[in-house]
This record gives structure tokens, sequence and C-alpha cells, in this order.
């Protein structure tokens, strides 16, 4: 992973070109315009198939090579407080308590790039964070500076979108919430992957079968969507259903019957395509599966 990643800053850097030259003029015989957007993501497939012993090495070592830096761009509560849609973006949606905060930090390596709350329903907007941006973008967005330099070729969009089911909130925002979103699934043109939290201690609620049924109906509407977008379901807190998990030992797992049960209500509600990915914050289970995914976003 490290030597990627070194790889790559030379790659950033300008010591190779698009011709396949290095920085002496001289043929290295490769043609990096046929290499990923980031050669970290060649290992990372690498590590799905083959997983390294030495997890929490590796995960600091992944992270810090994919993600360096990230930023908060903006809130939108609809389509006209979206950034321009330059870049691929992944969406997060959940309900309020399922842990869909602390995954996002957990895939980033940040502590708190969303925020993290003991209060259900806090995020209250559609929150958009930039990966691998230009260096520096914070500043700008403060303070209105105008910052020199362009983002990575590998950046990308994290959207964390408004909790659903137990977020304290009246009824007409809840509606704004859910039109929003049809209008977002359906018209974001870069949009490249949906993540469909649900605890997996519990499987889908109510409010995830509503979830379900609207992607299901919006998937489906291939004539007037006008994106690409792929939908996962990521089933979080697996760890809680393990005594002593840990990130070397049983780091979590999904009762059976919360699984078949999961798999027939998907198939109810159109989306028995989407694969499932269980995952915990705590013991970053599923981590470089998540990853697989973002690297679509990354690549747009």
């Amino acid at each position: 992973v490290r030597g990627a990643a070194l790889c790559e800053g030379k790659r950033r850097d300008g010591k190779w070109d698009d011709n396949g030259e290095n920085a002496n003029g001289g043929s290295e015989g490769e043609d990096p315009t046929q290499w990923p957007c980031n050669i970290v993501y060649t290992v990372l497939d690498a590590m799905i198939s083959f997983p390294p012993e030495n997890k929490d090495v590796t995960f600091e070592a992944l992270c810090n090579a994919l993600v360096r830096r990230t930023v908060f761009v903006t809130g939108a509560v609809d389509m006209d407080g979206c950034p321009e849609a330059d870049r691929g973006e992944v969406a997060f949606i959940g309900r309020s308590n399922v842990g869909k905060s602390s995954l996002v930090n957990m895939l980033t390596n940040r502590k708190s790039l969303a925020f993290t709350s003991k209060t259900p329903g806090k995020t209250q907007q559609s929150n958009y964070f930039a990966v691998n941006d230009k260096p520096e973008l914070a500043r700008q967005i403060r303070y209105g500076d105008d910052v020199p330099g362009s983002k990575d070729r590998d950046s990308f969009y994290i959207v964390d979108l408004p909790g659903f089911g137990f977020a304290k909130v009246p009824q007409q925002q809840r509606q704004q919430w859910s039109d929003f979103m049809d209008e977002y699934l359906l018209d974001r043109e870069t949009l490249r992957v949906v993540f469909h939290l649900i605890d997996a201690r519990h499987g889908a609620t109510d409010e995830d079968v509503k979830i379900m049924h609207k992607v299901g109906t919006i998937m489906r509407n291939t004539d007037k969507k006008q994106n690409n977008a792929k939908y996962v379901i990521i089933l979080t807190k697996a760890d809680k259903n393990v005594k002593g998990a840990s990130s070397e030992k049983n780091p979590g797992k999904v009762a059976e019957s919360v699984r078949d049960k999961l798999v027939d209500t998907m198939k109810a509600n159109g989306v028995g395509y989407a694969p499932i990915v269980v995952t915990s914050a705590e013991t970053r289970l599923g981590r470089d599966e998540v990853w697989k995914y973002l690297r679509l976003a990354a690549e747009s």
C-alpha cells in the first residue's frame, strides 16, 4: 500500500505524464491513462482476495493513501443547494440511529468528518464532503480566498443524507426530505452508489422497507433516471452480535434468520439483486468491501 501510494504521489506531481514518459522524457513502457485513478486501488483489489494479517497497520496505510484531504463543502435541502456535479459521488442513507456517521468516519479514518450524536435525527440536510479536493479548499470556503490548484483525479463527494425513522422533526419536513431524495436519486447525474444502512442486529424496519421500495422503483425507472448508480445494502453494528468482538478476532456477524428475512424483503421490493456488505465501525469489518464501491465514484 505504501509503495503504491509513493508511486501515486509521484504521478500527481507530474513525474509521469499522460504519454507514458517520465520527467526526463524517457519512455517507461507504460500508459498511465490506462491505470486506475489511484494506483492504491489495484492493491485494494488484492487485499480483498487475500486479506492481510496486520489489519490495523494496513488500515492506516490504506486510508492515508486513498483519503488525503477531506472538507465539508455544503449542506443542501434541495437540488439547487447541491454543489456542481463535476465528480462522482456516493450517498449514505439510513434511519437515524443506524450508525451512519460513525461508518463514514471509519471509512475515511477521521474522528469527526460526519457529525456523530447521541440524539437521533441530528443530520437534517444532505451534507456534502469533498474527498481529495485541492489543498486549502477549506480556507476558500470559509474566507472566500482565491486558492490556486485543482482537485485530484480521484476526488469524489461523500453525501450524508438525513436520517429517517426516529428523527424528531415535523411531518412536513419529513415529506420535504422524501421529495428531495426522490429527485436526487433520479436526477443527480454523478451519483454512483447509494449505500442503504441497516442495523445488523434487527434487520429491515418499516422505514427501511419504505426506502427499499423507493429506491427499487426509481432504479427500475430507466427512462427517466439520469445516472447509473448502484444500490448496496450495508449491515452496520455487526460487532454487537459478538461477545468480545475485535478487529483481530470475531469482528462481527449477522444472524442467519436476520439475513434470510432481509433477502426476502429485498426481493419483495424489487432490489433482490443488491449486494449486502456486513460492517462494523468499531472493528472496521467490511471496510475493504465498501471501498470497492467508493472506488466507482473516485473513478468517475
